[in-house]
C-alpha cells in the first residue's frame, strides 16, 4: 500500500507548484509572489476542507430543522395540530403542495389565530356552535375508498348536502391531510408523536387502540373549547339528516351495534363510531373520565371501557344524560335499519377488513339510489331491505368467525 502523503514537504529547491493551487493562490492575490501567498501549502489544503465541513455540517442542520416544522410542537394539547388552509371553491382545489405548520400556541396567545383548531372549528360551527367531526387516515383517504363513499352520501342523501359546510376531517397523517385539502374546506391534522396511522389500522392492534383513544382526547378538546359535535366513522353513510331524531335533552346520545328498545336502557349496546355531544361541565368531566379509564381497563378500546364505566355511580354523580340511538334510524351492519323511509346513517359495523368494507358500503349505495329513484307511492309501500352484509358478514373470516365482538 502507497503511504506517501499527498503533499511533500517544502525544500529549498524551487519546484512548480500543483494547477489547482497556482490558480488558487492568484485568485485571492494576484499581485503577490507565490512566496507570499496567504496560504501555505501545507495550510491551504486543510482550510479548505475546514471549509467543506462546516458547510456539510450547516447542510445537515438546516435539513434537521426543516423535518422539525412538521415532527415536534410546544403546543399546550397533547397532540400537534396543523389547522387547515381554505379550500378554494373557485378552483375546486387548494394549493397543489399546502405548507404544513404546527400551531405552536400554548392556548394562551402567541400563535397564528390561523393555525388554530378553535379557528378551524369556528368556521365549520352552525350557528349553536355544533360541528360534525370525522377522522380520516391514509389508507382511507385514498382516491376510490372509504371516504370518497362517504362524501357521495353527503351528497345523494336527503338534507345531507348542506351539513358539509360542517363537517370537519381530522387527519392522522400529512398524506391524509394533504389528499383532505384537495375536496374539502375544513381540514385539521392531528398528529401523535412516535405513531403512525397512515396504514389501516386492524381490530385490535396497538395502533387501533392508540388511535381510538386519541380521538376520545381530542373530542374533549372540542368540548373543553365551547362546541358541540357529532362525531361519525367514515364508514358511516348519512343518507338523512340526522339532528331531527336526537333527544333534545341528552347531554350524550350514541348509536348502537344492538338496540334493545329503550333509549334509556344502559344495557343497550354502544358503539363509539357515532355520537352527539352537547358541551357543558357534565360533558368534559365525563369524557376526562372516559379517558382516565384506560389506564382502569388496559388493553381495551374505548368502546369496551364505555360498556364499563356507563355503569358506573360517577356517571349518576355527573348528571349526565345519556341515551342510546334506535338502530331504526341509525343502524348498521350488526343490526341493520329495516325501513329505508326511515335510516338516517347505515355503518359498516361488524365488518373485518378494508377491502369488506368498501364493497358493503359500495352496495349499501346503489341500494340507497335505487331507492330513491322509485316513485313516492312505491318508496311508502316499499318493503325493500338492504342487500348488505355481504363480505361484512364475520362469519366469512376465519380469524374471527367465532368472536362476539364489533368493528
Amino acid at each position: 500500500m502507497n503511504t506517501a502523503p499527498l503533499f511533500r514537504p517544502q525544500t529549498t529547491t524551487r519546484r512548480k507548484l500543483p494547477v489547482p493551487t497556482r490558480l488558487l493562490r492568484t485568485r485571492f492575490n494576484p499581485s503577490f509572489p507565490a512566496s507570499t501567498s496567504m496560504f501555505s501549502e501545507s495550510t491551504f489544503p486543510r482550510a479548505v476542507l475546514v471549509l467543506v465541513a462546516i458547510s456539510i455540517s450547516a447542510l445537515i442542520l438546516y435539513g434537521a430543522a426543516d423535518s422539525l416544522r412538521f415532527n415536534s410542537s410546544s403546543s399546550g394539547y397533547p397532540f400537534n395540530i396543523f389547522p387547515s388552509h381554505r379550500y378554494s371553491n373557485n378552483s375546486g382545489s387548494s394549493n397543489s403542495d399546502p405548507k404544513l405548520s404546527i400551531n405552536d400556541d400554548d392556548g394562551g396567545g402567541g400563535g397564528d389565530d390561523d393555525y388554530k383548531l378553535e379557528k378551524v372549528l369556528k368556521e365549520a360551527a352552525m350557528e349553536d356552535k355544533t360541528v360534525i367531526i370525522a377522522t380520516l387516515n391514509e389508507a382511507w383517504a385514498a382516491p376510490n375508498t372509504i371516504i370518497d363513499l362517504f362524501l357521495e352520501s353527503f351528497r345523494t342523501g336527503q338534507g345531507t348536502r348542506r351539513l358539509l359546510n360542517h363537517l370537519v376531517i381530522v387527519a392522522l397523517d400529512r398524506k391524509a391531510y394533504r389528499r383532505c385539502m384537495e375536496f374539502h374546506a375544513h381540514c385539521f391534522a392531528l398528529v401523535t408523536e412516535g405513531l403512525d396511522f397512515h396504514d389501516e389500522a386492524y381490530f385490535m392492534t396497538p395502533a387501533y387502540l392508540e388511535m381510538m383513544w386519541r380521538r376520545i382526547d381530542l373530542l374533549r378538546s372540542v368540548l373543553q373549547m365551547g362546541y358541540n359535535f357529532v362525531f361519525t366513522d367514515a364508514d358511516i353513510m348519512w343518507f338523512r339528516d340526522p339532528f331531527p331524531r336526537f333527544y333534545l335533552d341528552a347531554d350524550f346520545q350514541i348509536a348502537c351495534d344492538h338496540f334493545l328498545g329503550n333509549s334509556s336502557d344502559v344495557q343497550n349496546r354502544p358503539n363509539g363510531g357515532f355520537n352527539y355531544v352537547k358541551s357543558n361541565n357534565r360533558t368534559i368531566e365525563f369524557y376526562k373520565f372516559w379517558y382516565s379509564s384506560r389506564e382502569t381497563y388496559p388493553g381495551y378500546h374505548d368502546q369496551d371501557v364505555l360498556n364499563f364505566i356507563k355503569f358506573d355511580p360517577f356517571i349518576e354523580d355527573l348528571g349526565l344524560k345519556m341515551r342510546f340511538l334506535d338502530t331504526a334510524f341509525f343502524g348498521g351492519l350488526c343490526e341493520p335499519s329495516k325501513d329505508l323511509n326511515l335510516v338516517c346513517t347505515m355503518h359498516a359495523n361488524c365488518c373485518y377488513g378494508l377491502d369488506s368494507k368498501l364493497h358493503d358500503l359500495r352496495i349499501m349505495l346503489q341500494d340507497w339510489k335505487f331507492f330513491l329513484s322509485l316513485p313516492p307511492t312505491l318508496k311508502r309501500s316499499s318493503s325493500m331491505l338492504w342487500r348488505v352484509p355481504q363480505n361484512c358478514r364475520l362469519g366469512k373470516h376465519p380469524l374471527i368467525a367465532c368472536l362476539n365482538f364489533t368493528i
